[in-house]
């Protein structure tokens, strides 16, 4: 979650580590003017096609709905905290 906008960045990545440098790095395009970030949510598929079907499904209404039920008691703090998220 960006702590700049407050919403989320959703990808997929073989290695987690290596791709959360990057972003601290500012070496992502698409999320080098929202760092910093903290990582709030990750889910491990063991084939590619099953990772990228889930983040295609993060990245729709649907998913979007599921991942704030899922972090229902995590946005409340962040809201709580910070009221313009």
């Amino acid at each position: 979650m960006s702590h700049k906008d407050g919403n989320f960045y959703i990808g997929y990545t073989q290695d987690i580590n290596r791709r959360l440098q990057e972003h601290r790095q500012e070496k992502v395009l698409s999320t080098k003017f929202r760092i910093p970030f903290d990582l709030v949510y990750l889910e491990a598929c063991t084939n590619k096609q099953d990772a990228m079907r889930r983040e295609r499904y993060f990245k729709k209404s649907g998913g979007r709905i599921f991942l704030s039920k899922r972090l229902k008691e995590f946005l409340a703090e962040k809201k709580d905290n910070n009221p313009k998220l």
